[in-house]
């Protein structure tokens, strides 16, 4: 007589192995999908009975099993994987796969101090029964896997201790919608919470890490990004080191300004001491970064930002890279360097740049943000003052080491300070932007921290969120989509917590909001154009114009029933300039694509009625939380229709949207044959974006001859991106398997020939622009 196996069950019973049972929820999972086999998943499976397995280990390698299925040739397996996984996911939470009653939900999560007590506070319990019923809990079933697993590592409420989760995904969604729309009137919040749920649970709007992981609790730091500027005293590189801590721990992407401080050998107390430089306090800001987790929801990072014009400029550019020791490397921050006009106008004339510290020219480090002009009277009248420390370099050496430290290591952007300030919604003369943020889409005023509770200081939040562009139906879906967005963003301002005053104080009189985009690859492929050929050209500028005309009319709407930002006054907006006004006139060349808003009625609205929020827009790589949604990354081509996707809960494979439809309509990264057709649609897109953009350049070596990307190209597109207006650059991808710059040469000669090549780069960019004759560059 056979021994029978028996299971143990999530609650600690025992029962027999019922084989039908497991398939029946792998045939349930598998409903509606095409090509697909429950029995291939079951076999693949392979799961080796004992007697006492538990039902959890079953489940989880019958999801594995379906996991490791998904391909091209069979696309529909992130679903099936995603649907089991929703399966296990629930009755871990719940102890059954149907969910609660949201009331009965909420009232045992702020019991136990998951969920903030103020649900149960600022909501009645038939508010709760009308909540319920807007709920959709098939929606779950919509997921890709990959988003399931994010959902599960990152977002759900849990105890990230145990592992053990207690909420699931339609229930975070109605009660972040909740939380934001709380201190609404009560004859309409409750129409903003549905409307809000069906626009983020249906993935027409995608939020960030911060507020998904975070509304509803009791901790309230939702802003996705921080800046702070670092001032040249031990008070400001304390505070700042401080604030760095407070922020990293609560979830938040810091910007770090740290180009004020004086450079190495530069007199202290009048020469009693001899300055350490820049270098032990980037260590000491990266130490400050590294110092939490951010609660297991993301590890710290931050982007450190200084001038090219930097005295140490040359020490301070080979810091992330592998070579050296690691008393001279700073590897654990990434790097934003700060270009303007004069500096490539050095470049084009084959000039030399002076090297100063910026403690020993008053007035120069402040003009480089605020007035251009300025800046280059002061820079000319220093570099004639031989009382001055100085070094003098070849422009095409700095720039040509810049850009082999940029290639070496992918994370040492660019900053062109006066295309932030120049074409921005701030006066530079009062609220100057010195810095960007992590991820290089956020642009706001910062002032340097005298002490950690400094009342006169600006560290700036931008809070954000992104519309998925491949839900669009009609470019006047904005209309409602920016009017939720603009709501529910403005009124987290107010329900969030402030650790630091300078922060509070700057977000509250500033209201800073950046609402990107997500699934713009699928946009293009959906619409039969490409990042390469200009054929998109025409619909990204009438997409972007009508997101940034109907965001500007949400918050104009906003300010007439609460009033502008208190430092409304501080805006371009308030002297009646929009972003149409400001961007850089070469793009006409690009695109000729006329304007198709009544935008001079918007600026007299404004100008009568102001904005709720200083800024509106940013595009930001959303990397992790368009994948919940199911899209493609922010404004990237896919390097793949599979993409793999890694992260601390492990390697998971995400199909590009209607794969099997568009497959031959997607353009692939490493397909696309240069840079210049997705930088000039990064123009077009900053032309109506008013902070910045999170832009990559991609190389492909094997397209160039010895298998190395030439100086000249790097060079190229550095220029043409500047020609266009673009503010900031991110990313520089390589393509796996070859190197992408002359770093295994003997240093002498790599010198040389990057001067070579930077110079031919240079006479190419020069020839090509009727503006550029004999040299006299107007870029």
């Amino acid at each position: 007589m056979s021994q029978s196996i028996f299971v143990t069950k999530r609650d600690g019973n025992r029962e027999p192995l019922d084989l039908d049972k497991i398939h029946r929820v792998v045939s349930w999972a598998a409903e509606g999908l095409s090509n697909v086999s429950v029995s291939e998943v079951e076999l693949k499976a392979r799961i080796q009975f004992y007697d006492g397995i538990k039902t959890a280990d079953i489940h989880e390698t019958m999801i594995r099993s379906a996991a490791d299925l998904i391909s091209e040739d069979a696309p529909d397996y992130q679903y099936l994987a995603a649907r089991l996984a929703i399966f296990h996911l629930r009755k871990k939470a719940y102890g059954q796969f149907e969910p609660p009653h949201l009331y009965d939900h909420v009232t045992k999560l702020v019991e136990g101090k998951r969920y903030d007590e103020h649900l149960l506070a600022d909501y009645s319990k038939e508010e709760f029964e009308e909540l319920n019923s807007y709920l959709d809990h098939s929606r779950d079933l919509n997921f890709s896997y990959a988003a399931v697993k994010q959902l599960e590592g990152k977002y759900l409420v849990q105890n990230r201790v145990s592992g053990d989760v207690y909420e699931s995904a339609q229930f975070l969604y109605i009660l972040v919608a909740a939380c934001l729309f709380a201190n609404y009137p009560k004859a309409t919040r409750l129409d903003y919470v549905r409307r809000f749920y069906d626009a983020t649970s249906t993935f027409k709007i995608s939020l960030p890490t911060p507020i998904m992981s975070g509304v509803r609790t009791p901790t309230r730091q939702f802003s996705s990004c921080v800046l702070i500027e670092c001032g040249d005293s031990l008070d400001s590189i304390n505070a700042t080191a401080s604030a760095i801590v407070k922020y990293v721990s609560q979830r938040a992407g810091i910007g770090i300004n740290a180009g004020r401080i004086r450079a190495l050998g530069s007199p202290i107390r009048n020469g009693e001491a001899f300055h350490t430089g820049c270098i032990p306090f980037f260590k000491y800001f990266q130490t400050a970064v590294k110092s939490c987790s951010q609660g297991g929801v993301r590890g710290g990072a931050a982007t450190l930002f200084y001038p090219i014009w930097h005295l140490e400029v040359e020490s301070l550019l080979v810091l992330k890279n592998n070579r050296g020791v690691e008393e001279n490397r700073v590897r654990h921050l990434d790097y934003g360097i700060q270009f303007n006009r004069t500096m490539y106008q050095r470049l084009v004339k084959d000039q030399h740049i002076t090297l100063f510290s910026p403690s020993d020219v008053p007035g120069l480090y402040d003009a480089f943000f605020a007035d251009q002009d300025e800046f280059e009277r002061l820079y000319n009248q220093y570099e004639a003052d031989d009382s001055i420390r100085k070094k003098r370099i070849k422009a095409i050496e700095l720039f040509s080491l810049f850009m082999q430290e940029r290639a070496s290591t992918g994370r040492i952007y660019v900053q062109n300070v006066d295309h932030t300030n120049t074409h921005s919604p701030f006066d530079p003369k009062v609220a100057p932007i010195r810095q960007s943020n992590l991820c290089l889409e956020i642009a706001l005023p910062t002032k340097p921290l005298q002490h950690i509770n400094d009342e006169e200081g600006e560290i700036a939040l931008c809070t954000l969120s992104a519309f998925n562009l491949g839900s669009l139906e009609s470019l006047d879906d904005f209309e409602e989509w920016a009017d939720l967005a603009v709501r529910a963003l403005d009124s987290l301002l107010d329900y969030q917590d402030y650790p630091v005053p300078a922060a509070r104080n700057a977000s509250l009189a500033r209201r800073t909001l950046g609402i990107g985009v997500i699934n713009f690859a699928y946009y293009l492929a959906k619409n039969g154009v490409r990042y390469s050929d200009g054929s998109a050209n025409g619909l990204v500028h009438r997409t972007f114009e009508a997101m940034q005309y109907y965001l500007m009319k949400a918050s104009n709407e906003l300010a007439k029933e609460k009033g502008a930002c208190p430092k409304f006054n501080e805006t371009t907006y308030a002297q009646g300039i929009m972003p149409i006004d400001t961007y850089k006139k070469d793009l006409d060349a690009v695109c000729a694509e006329p304007l198709h808003y009544d935008w001079d009625s918007l600026r007299a609205s404004i100008k009568q009625y102001g904005l709720r929020n200083s800024t509106l827009s940013a595009l930001m790589p959303s990397e992790t939380s368009s994948q919940i949604s199911n899209a493609t990354n922010g404004i990237e081509p896919p390097r793949g229709h599979v993409s793999v996707k890694s992260s601390k809960d492990g390697v998971m494979k995400q199909v590009v949207p209607e794969f099997e439809r568009l497959r031959d309509q997607y353009e692939l990264l490493w397909s696309i044959p240069s840079n210049k057709g997705y930088l000039e649609l990064v123009g077009i897109m900053q032309k109506f974006i008013d902070q910045t953009i999170s832009a990559n350049t991609n190389y492909d070596p094997s397209r160039f001859e010895s298998g190395k990307v030439p100086m000249k190209q790097l060079l190229q597109d550095l220029l043409y991106a500047y020609k266009l207006g673009v503010k900031t650059l991110y990313y520089h991808n390589t393509r796996d398997g070859a190197s992408d710059s002359q770093t295994d040469m003997p240093a002498e000669l790599r010198k040389k020939l990057a001067e070579k090549e930077a110079m031919q780069a240079v006479t190419a960019v020069i020839e090509e622009d009727d503006d550029c004759a004999g040299g006299a560059c107007k870029i």
